[in-house]
């Protein structure tokens, strides 16, 4: 299946992508879109014969527990809905804690790297092949950025996809952005990277910007690609011929031209002569991977392990985002970038659903719900994190404003209640909450 030179399609840059030249396909993220119909632009893209392939960033199917059939299904609805080739989702964990650890269930808000490990491959194989049943088209799954390392790691990335597309069959996306971060932030070398999984498996491929900030990189897709960026593209297109190349962009867009003119520069990588790119036949190839462990036996082994890896998901997740101690064999001063990003992303994505807190707000916004996240982690989505957020602040008494705290009122009571919340409020959740663990 060749899909060609594409770019991530967002609400914010519809038109330009619409007028871009050389556009064979574009990529939407699944859960920005409705089960029922697609917008606009979408629609005259599909007509003109361009091909939309949904990709998700929720399903968690690195995560110790199985995928939500509740998501699966939006996802296939919205596969049939695009009449796509192909669905992607990432291997990540986005959320830990529940009944296997018998705590609350926290949300990252954010791709989280899993343990290169054989008990999490056992527990990633069997997610990958659930939401392979569930889905009307054929899965590829993405390599993740990663800011931080799992302590004792059994695997490299290249040989875990390998032994991922081995037991699966599942397709890969690769993200070229994504091998380079993790060649700056945890010392992984993208070409044994590439020569060490199974490219012949490659669906297709992401190409993205970041900037690095005291020796780590971001990978914030809100900046320009880099030149090692596509020297790893050049990599990989000396080993095989990608069916797909997407650039993708989700913040700060630039004018038109840039995006052209980014799109041009991943199209001279792919047409350049990459004679002599290849290691030379004397270097040593890489090694295999080790030995797997005797296979897992029942459901009940492997409910075993699904536990131990909950346990493992949760004490990283909690750590990350309520401040708990980090587990031992982390590196803490890493731990504290990620939790800082974490937060900051937040807060970006909390302004974007909700635009109107900031401009209510104005200034404080940010170092208010800063403070508001250091003491709340996240357990339902942006959505509702923007209403426990505004409910909070006025539940303070804040803002401080009077204008601005009525407004703040308003808005919070057309979308949650008719009376604002007072510090009553929280005394009679407080209560509920008890009674509820005692079951009365």
């Amino acid at each position: 299946m060749r899909l060609g030179t594409g770019i991530g399609w967002r609400p914010e840059i519809a038109d330009a992508v619409e007028a871009l030249p050389g556009i064979d396909w574009v990529e939407a993220v699944a859960e920005n879109l409705c089960a029922d119909h697609l917008p606009a632009s979408l629609t005259r893209l599909r007509e003109r014969g361009v091909t939309v392939v949904p990709h998700g960033v929720s399903l968690g199917l690195g995560g110790a527990d199985r995928p939500d059939p509740g998501r699966l299904a939006d996802l296939a609805a919205r596969a049939a809905l695009l009449g796509t080739p192909l669905v992607t989702e990432h291997i990540a964990f986005v959320r830990a804690g529940g009944p296997r650890t018998a705590s609350p269930v926290l949300e990252a808000g954010h791709l989280l790297p899993v343990p290169r490990t054989w008990a999490a491959l056992d527990v990633l194989c069997e997610n990958v092949r659930i939401a392979q049943d569930s889905l009307p088209v054929p899965l590829a799954v993405e390599n993740i950025a990663a800011l931080i390392s799992w302590p004792d790691e059994e695997l490299t990335e290249g040989q875990f996809l390998a032994e991922l597309v081995e037991r699966t069959g599942v397709r890969l996306l690769i993200d070229v952005a994504n091998l380079h971060t993790n060649h700056v932030n945890r010392g992984e070398d993208p070409a044994r990277a590439l020569d060490e999984l199974p490219v012949e498996a490659i669906a297709y491929v992401h190409v993205a910007g970041g900037v690095e900030k005291d020796g780590v990189w971001h990978d914030t897709h809100a900046h320009p690609v880099t030149a090692p960026v596509l020297d790893i593209l050049a990599e990989l297109r000396s080993r095989v011929t990608p069916p797909g190349v997407l650039l993708e962009r989700d913040d700060d867009f630039p004018p038109a031209a840039e995006l052209a003119g980014e799109l041009d520069a991943i199209r001279a990588t792919l047409d350049a002569d990459r004679g002599g790119v290849r290691p030379s036949a004397d270097a040593a190839p890489p090694a295999g991977p080790p030995d797997a462990p005797a296979p897992v036996g029942g459901p009940a082994d492997l409910e075993a392990v699904r536990d131990r890896v909950a346990v493992a998901q949760a004490s990283l997740l909690s750590a990350l985002v309520a401040g708990t101690p980090a587990p031992e064999g982390f590196d803490h001063r890493r731990l504290g970038i990620q939790s800082r990003a974490l937060a900051a992303k937040r807060a970006d994505v909390v302004a974007k659903v909700a635009p109107e807190l900031p401009d209510i707000l104005g200034q404080s916004y940010r170092g208010a719900f800063l403070a508001y996240a250091k003491a709340r982690p996240m357990s339902a989505g942006y959505r509702r994190d923007a209403l426990d957020f505004a409910e909070q602040l006025l539940i303070a008494g804040r803002p401080e404003d009077g204008t601005a705290r009525r407004q703040l009122t308003h808005w919070w009571q057309d979308r949650a209640a008719p009376r604002p919340p007072r510090r009553t409020t929280r005394l009679v959740r407080a209560a509920r909450s008890v009674l509820a663990g005692t079951g009365r």
